[in-house]
């Protein structure tokens, strides 16, 4: 382990600065934003502009580091964020955040896809997979105390925005001063969506709804708890508990979809959702640790869909077409993301702050039904092992390479397949 670390401790330890920054970040502007009378539908437009942003950051970035070089690349990605994060304090307007939401996309796209191909550089075909676990475990926990750093201070316009700019600066410095060497240029995959729906139906229209979803409640989460009472540390407990319950239940949901059908399973998952927004929407609760455990209960169920659509999809990928099918997958979550904020955010402003969940119930159910559709369609078929991917939102195409099927795919050809190409699963 001491060797699978030491190659690439200051990657991991600038990518958890940055994303402790991007957890606080992402939670104080709902917060602030709603304090300074900002409407649920403006807030929404807000995580809007963060998937807008992150799109452009995945297609654009690459250039930027081939004539700059990672080192600078991911320094100027982490400078911007630290810019945008202290105007949010210049500039207070609804307009000027979204635009500045924008920016902090795109700057953790960049910065994420730099981060991932060096570590992609540092790691080999037997500890890619180990790797590719421990920075996962940085990113999430990273986040996560970035979003439990608001218990420590009262609200304040300028205390938090100061910590998050701090963070985003000390995320520079153990890449800057490190020692390693450069990698390569980054490889990047042409995507083909058209392919992608042909390879898994399921999977493509699954990660759209899932960032329909995952999108609008990591961005109006905050919103809800603001509008039904809590204070500020319950709120930022709220936010960080949905995501430790998606995280711990994802494992052995991977484990399962081994087991049978990955379909079933994401059925199952879809059916517990719906369950848990209907209670929330039905009984309204109001009890700071009531709503915070139902949120938990929620974010188990949400947050793990993402990986099990995307092992499903690499189920019936071929070995030369896995970076491609993953960067694909997750361009269709980010852009799910984009609109999901707008849309329930109206259901919150044309009903009550429970339209959040019934938001979310109505699209996991159409998941539901068209899981269900095609699973009369096509019969399961053997796949490889799963490995469990909660995607945060610095998730980016280049985290496919990170997977160990992804050096097959570079330097074998596809196996010969009994199935037919023009049928899709």
């Amino acid at each position: 382990m001491t060797s699978t670390l030491i190659p690439i401790a200051a990657l991991l330890l600038g990518s958890g600065f940055l994303l402790m920054a991007g957890g606080l970040h992402g939670l104080l502007l709902p917060v602030q934003g709603a304090a300074e009378g900002f409407t649920t539908f403006e807030l929404g437009l807000i995580g809007t502009g963060w998937s807008v942003g992150f799109m452009a950051g995945c297609i654009l970035v690459p250039t930027i580091v081939r004539r700059v070089g990672h080192v600078r690349g991911y320094s100027s990605m982490a400078s911007l964020a630290a810019v945008a994060i202290l105007l949010n304090i210049l500039i207070v307007s609804p307009s000027a955040w979204i635009t500045l939401r924008a920016l902090s996309g795109f700057c953790f796209a960049g910065a994420s896809m730099i981060v991932e191909s060096w570590l992609n550089e540092r790691a080999t075909p037997e500890n890619r997979g180990t790797v590719f676990s421990i920075y996962q475990m940085v990113v999430f926990g990273g986040s996560t105390v970035g979003q439990l750093l608001m218990i420590i201070s009262p609200p304040s316009t300028f205390f938090f925005f100061a910590i998050g700019a701090i963070l985003y600066c000390f995320a520079i410095l153990p890449t800057a001063l490190s020692t390693a060497q450069h990698p390569k240029p980054l490889k990047t995959a042409r995507l083909d969506i058209r392919g992608l729906y042909a390879n898994s139906p399921v999977a493509a229209v699954g990660c759209f709804m899932i960032g329909l979803v995952n999108g609008s409640f990591g961005t109006l989460g905050a919103v809800y708890a603001i509008r039904i009472g809590l204070p500020v540390a319950d709120i930022a407990l709220l936010m960080a508990g949905a995501v430790l319950g998606g995280a711990l239940v994802q494992y052995p949901l991977g484990r399962l979809s081994d087991r049978m059908d990955r379909r079933r399973v994401l059925v199952a998952v879809a059916a517990a959702a719906i369950v848990v927004a209907l209670v929330l929407v039905l009984l309204q609760p109001r009890a700071p640790m009531l709503v915070i455990g139902l949120l938990i209960l929620f974010g188990a169920t949400i947050y793990p869909m993402y990986g099990i659509a995307v092992a499903h999809a690499n189920d019936f990928a071929a070995p030369d077409d896995f970076v491609k099918i993953a960067g694909g997958l997750l361009l269709l979550l980010g852009f799910g993301s984009m609109i999901g904020p707008i849309l329930a955010a109206e259901a919150m402003e044309q009903f009550i702050p429970e339209g959040l969940f019934a938001f979310a119930a109505a699209v996991h159910f159409l998941l539901l039904l068209y899981t269900v559709y095609r699973m009369t369609r096509r019969q399961a078929q053997g796949r490889e092992l799963f490995q469990g991917v909660l995607p945060p939102k610095s998730a980016t195409p280049e985290s496919a390479t990170l997977d160990p099927r992804a050096d097959a795919a570079d330097t074998e050809p596809p196996p010969p397949s009994s199935a037919p190409k023009d049928t899709p699963i």
